[in-house]
C-alpha cells in the first residue's frame, strides 16, 4: 500500500487542498475569504500554504486592488493530481 501524501494529509492542508479543488484549475479564492472558509488565522494559513506552494501543488498571485495589495490563490495542475492520488490512496485504504 502506498504511503499517504505527507503534504496533503495535514489537517489544515487538506482543508485547503479541497476547497481549491473544488474552484477547478482556472479559478481562485482571496486570502481572506479562504481564511474564512477555513477558520484560520492569517499566520497560520500563510504557513500552510508557504508548503503546498513550495511542493507546486497551489499557486499564488499577488494583484494591486485599488491601493491595496491582494493574493489570489489556485490549485495547479501538479495539485489536482497529487490531490486525486491522495483521494484513491485514501479510498483503498478505508
Amino acid at each position: 500500500m502506498a504511503e499517504l501524501d505527507p503534504l496533503i494529509h495535514a489537517d489544515a492542508r487538506l482543508r485547503v487542498m479541497s476547497v481549491l479543488n473544488t474552484l477547478g484549475p482556472r479559478n481562485s479564492v482571496s486570502f481572506p475569504k479562504l481564511r474564512e472558509i477555513l477558520s484560520m488565522t492569517a499566520g497560520n494559513l500563510s504557513t500552510h500554504l508557504r508548503k503546498l506552494e513550495d511542493a507546486g501543488y497551489i499557486s499564488q498571485t499577488k494583484v494591486i486592488e485599488g491601493r491595496s495589495p491582494a493574493t489570489y490563490l489556485g490549485i495547479t495542475a501538479t495539485g489536482m493530481a497529487a490531490f486525486d492520488t491522495y483521494k484513491k490512496q485514501l479510498m483503498e485504504l478505508l
